[in-house]
């Protein structure tokens, strides 16, 4: 099992079921995915040290990707402002990582547009 985690915390149910979707490995090379027709394309995260997701997902939206992205794997609480950042819409964590960081602390980091370092810098 898995836990879809938003901005407004963990959902109850999965509404991508059913979906064209796409999934992508950490090591793809995300100039080369052809996303024609997919509605939603989760990108692997084989360990929460592992960031090349993040560029994926940046490079996916730079091309014109405008259906949902999900991080889906080893995506920790202090990472969720990064993800929604770099364009995802969601996170995909297991049941035990769920449990090991609760909703109250993803929800701490659902306000990522606030907390933007370098959008500060620019700003200021």
């Amino acid at each position: 099992m898995s836990v879809i985690v938003t901005d407004e915390g963990f959902a109850t149910t999965d509404w991508a079921e059913g979906l064209a979707s796409l999934d992508l490995p950490s090591d793809i090379d995300p100039e080369t995915v052809d996303f024609a027709g997919a509605e939603l394309i989760r990108v692997e995260f084989p360990s929460f040290s592992d960031g090349r997701g993040f560029t994926i997902a940046r490079v996916l939206r730079r091309r014109g990707f405008g259906g949902k992205l999900r991080a889906k794997g080893h995506v920790i609480a202090d990472q969720y402002a990064m993800a929604r950042r770099s364009g995802f819409d969601e996170v995909e964590i297991s049941d035990d990582l769920a449990a090991r960081q609760p909703a109250d602390q993803w929800k701490f980091r659902a306000d990522w547009r606030a907390h933007d370092y370098q959008s500060r810098l620019r700003a200021g």
